[in-house]
C-alpha cells in the first residue's frame, strides 16, 4: 500500500441499501496501481457500529460498521450509499459532510444518498441525480436543487451525484479514471467482472408505464396516432382524423395531454423504436422505418436528444452479443 493512499470513507447509515454501500468497497478496494500496490484505503464509517440495510427496500438486515464517523474526517473521499429516505440522517451526519466539503474532500452520492446530500445543503443550486423513482420526491422536498433524471451520473469534480444500483458502479469506476488513469480503471472493471463504465450523460433507462388515453375527447386520435406511428403522419393528418380545425387540435392536446400533437407523436415513436429495438435484430435503418423516423440518422439524433445514448449501444444494454 502507498505511504498515502486515498481514504475513501463509506457511510453506512440508518436504512442503507446493502448493494450500494458494497459497490464503492468493491471498486476501490480491487483498484491498483501498476506496481501492485493498492492507491485507495476503504473505511466503513457508521453512527454506530450496528446498522439496520436493506434490499432497495425488500425486507432488512444488519451490517457492522467497523469504524465511527470520527474516521471520516481525513477522508478524501466520502460516499454516502443509497438510503430509506423517510429515514433522515443524523446531524452530525451532515455536519460532516458540510466540514469535509468545506475543506475540499470529494462528496459522492449513490442512488437516493442524494437526499442526504441535499439535506446537508450541499446541492443547493446544483444540478444533481438520483435513481428515476425517487426523482420526483427528491425535487419537491429541496425545490432549490435541479433534479435531472435522465443521466447516469452528475458531477463538478468536487461532488458527484449518481442514478441506482448500477450506475453507482459506473460512477466509481469514472473517478477512479479520474485520479489514476484509465489502465487503472480498467483493472478494477476487470476484477469487478463488468465493461468499462458507461458515459454519465447516458440516460437512465426508465421504464415506460402504460399509455392511459383520456376517455372521450382525444382517446380515438391517440388510438389512432399510435397505430400509424410509423407512418408519415403530418399535423393536416391528425386534424383531419380528430374531425377539428389544426388550431382547436392544437388546442385541446395542449389541454388533455399537456404537449403539442407532432411532440406526442414523436414520443410514440421513440418508444416504438425502443421497443423494436429491444426485441428483435432488425437493423438500425430497418428500426428507423418501421418506427416512422424515415432515416438511421434521424433515428440516431431523436436517441441523442432524448436518451443520450445511440440506438446501437441501448441495443446492447437490452440485447448484448453472446
Amino acid at each position: 500500500m502507498p505511504a498515502d493512499p486515498h481514504v475513501v470513507a463509506v457511510l453506512a447509515l440508518d436504512g442503507v441499501v446493502g448493494f450500494d454501500l458494497s459497490m464503492p468497497c468493491h471498486v476501490f478496494g480491487l483498484a491498483r496501481l501498476p506496481d501492485g500496490s493498492y492507491p485507495y484505503q476503504v473505511r466503513v464509517c457508521g453512527v454506530s457500529r450496528s446498522v439496520p440495510a436493506t434490499a432497495g427496500g425488500v425486507g432488512y438486515y444488519r451490517i457492522e460498521a467497523p469504524n465511527g464517523l470520527d474516521a471520516a474526517e481525513e477522508a478524501g473521499t466520502i460516499v454516502v450509499p443509497g438510503v430509506t429516505v423517510s429515514r433522515p440522517a443524523p446531524e452530525e451526519v451532515l455536519a460532516l459532510l458540510r466540514e469535509a466539503a468545506a475543506r475540499g474532500a470529494r462528496i459522492v452520492s449513490i442512488c437516493t444518498g442524494a437526499f442526504v446530500l441535499a439535506d446537508a445543503g450541499l446541492l443547493s443550486g446544483r444540478q444533481a441525480t438520483t435513481h428515476w423513482a425517487a426523482a420526483g420526491e427528491l425535487a419537491r422536498r429541496h425545490p432549490d436543487v435541479d433534479v435531472d433524471p435522465r443521466p447516469l451520473y452528475l458531477g463538478d469534480g468536487r461532488l458527484f451525484t449518481s442514478a441506482g444500483v448500477a450506475a453507482g458502479l459506473d460512477l466509481c469506476l469514472h473517478l477512479v479514471h479520474r485520479d489514476f488513469g484509465a489502465a487503472v480503471a480498467a483493472g478494477a472493471a476487470r476484477a469487478t467482472v463488468m465493461a468499462p463504465s458507461r458515459d454519465g450523460d447516458q440516460a437512465q433507462f426508465i421504464p415506460q408505464p402504460p399509455v392511459t388515453l383520456p376517455a372521450g375527447g382525444l382517446a380515438g386520435t391517440l388510438a389512432w396516432m399510435r397505430e400509424h406511428a410509423a407512418e408519415p403522419l403530418a399535423l393536416a393528418d391528425i386534424a383531419q382524423h380528430a374531425k377539428l380545425s389544426v388550431r382547436t387540435l392544437s388546442r385541446r392536446f395542449q389541454e388533455q395531454m399537456g404537449t403539442t400533437p407532432l411532440a406526442w407523436l414523436g414520443h410514440q415513436r421513440l418508444l416504438l423504436a425502443r421497443h423494436l429495438l429491444e426485441t428483435t435484430d432488425l437493423p438500425i435503418p430497418a428500426v428507423a422505418d418501421r418506427s416512422g423516423h424515415g432515416s438511421a440518422s434521424a433515428l440516431r439524433a431523436h436517441f441523442d436528444r432524448e436518451l443520450r445514448v445511440s440506438p446501437h449501444r441501448y441495443r446492447q444494454s437490452f440485447r448484448p452479443r453472446d
